[in-house]
């Protein structure tokens, strides 16, 4: 796995962006883009060619499911994938997760601990 230098973060609710990006970019120092929806995330996942993709798992409209596989099927992006999800969705998605993903971190995160928690799960997948 080379560093971890952009990640996507495709996320419904607005104050988790905000958290999540503060996390991600000042403390861990990434780019990041945010989109969200999944169909944001579509059109603009090629162009910002990401090292992690990191998705909410339920939003409206495209799942964070759907969102990846319709990634993985619609553009030449292969980074690996982490789901944000809590604690009942990651139980009923155990499947999906272990297939498409390298892992998953469950909400509410510590916004502390979430660039280590990404670059640890995104290393496994190298």
């Amino acid at each position: 796995m080379t560093d971890i230098r952009k990640i996507l973060h495709v996320e419904d609710d607005p104050d988790i962006r905000e958290i999540a990006y503060l996390a991600l970019a000042d403390l861990g120092g990434y780019e990041v883009l945010q989109c969200a929806d999944g169909m944001d995330a579509l059109e603009k996942v090629e162009d910002f060619s990401p090292d992690v993709i990191l998705l909410d798992m339920m939003m409206p409209g495209m799942t964070g499911v759907e969102t990846l596989v319709a990634i993985r099927e619609r553009t030449s992006v292969t980074a690996p994938a982490i789901f944000m999800t809590s604690k009942n969705v990651a139980t009923e998605h155990q499947d999906d997760i272990k297939t498409l993903a390298v892992g998953a971190i469950q909400k509410p995160f510590d916004p502390v601990a979430l660039p280590d928690q990404i670059r640890t799960m995104a290393a496994s997948a190298g």
